[in-house]
């Protein structure tokens, strides 16, 4: 903290409490680009404005900019053990393994990670969050195709808490991980309470999948199939008759809609034989 101001002196903002007034009431209310930028005004400021990122609860490198440089990323969290939510979409051309598994080794509080398209990691990423983070309840790992069957069963035994996973695109993996995956959906030390997972896109998964999510996943209310092309409606619709929320359409529904598409909006149509 600053020294007090002397008298006579014109009082200045950095003469107010730190930890009591400017870090949680003003620095808090400023954006991540706003932070990067008052740094570089003082020392003082520069100080200061470690102390908040020291403190971050949630990051998100689109704040911080387009593109955030490698360099600036290391340094922001070099010294946060706060975190609670991460997002790195923006950092996808550069982040690896090197630059990331400090960050999560050092935040347990993890609850929200978004690794989107961030295809230079490996599995020690998702090792690393499986026992680094024993909260986590959402994880996006869309079009990260170098998630394989056994970094995700080390996500299965270890993330109890895990509510949401998004493995769109995962072209690696096959029905034995997710088979693997919903099996542990019903014991204390695997994911329980698993509600939406996001397999589009996922080719190799197939019908002895869906129907083990159907059976171990009694909390499962929302499941994204579309273009996994080996996944067939007799699989699906002991999920559908439970309510679950699926992005493909029934056959019959599905039928409907073609053929509005092709003779026109059509309200009413007799598909009696």
């Amino acid at each position: 903290p600053p020294p007090p101001h002397s008298l006579g002196r014109r009082p200045e903002l950095l003469d107010l409490p730190w930890e009591d007034v400017l870090l949680p009431h003003v620095l808090s209310r400023l954006p991540l680009r706003h932070l990067l930028r008052l740094q570089r005004v003082s020392r003082a400021f520069r100080a200061l404005v470690h102390l908040r990122l020291a403190n971050l609860r949630a990051f998100d490198a689109a704040q911080a900019g387009p593109h955030i440089p490698k360099d600036a990323f290391c340094v922001l969290l070099k010294d946060n053990m706060a975190l609670h939510r991460l997002a790195l979409q923006n950092c996808s051309a550069w982040l690896s393994d090197t630059e990331l598994l400090p960050v999560i080794g050092q935040n347990h509080h993890l609850q929200h990670i978004a690794l989107n398209g961030c295809a230079q990691l490996s599995r020690q990423t998702l090792v690393a969050i499986s026992l680094s983070c024993p909260h986590l309840r959402q994880l996006s790992l869309a079009h990260c195709e170098w998630v394989d069957s056994l970094s995700l069963r080390s996500l299965a035994d270890h993330c109890k808490e895990l509510e949401s996973l998004d493995l769109t695109a995962c072209r690696q993996l096959k029905d034995d991980a997710i088979c693997y995956l919903a099996q542990r959906c019903t014991g204390a030390k695997g994911c329980p309470e698993l509600e939406d997972l996001d397999l589009t896109g996922c080719l190799r998964v197939k019908n002895d999948a869906i129907r083990t999510l159907a059976e171990y996943c009694p909390k499962l209310r929302a499941l994204k199939v579309k273009h996994c092309h080996d996944v067939v409606e007799s699989s699906l619709s002991v999920l559908r008759s439970r309510g679950v929320e699926l992005d493909v359409e029934p056959p019959m529904q599905l039928a409907v809609v073609l053929l509005q598409g092709v003779v026109g909006y059509a309200p009413f149509i007799n598909l009696q034989i």
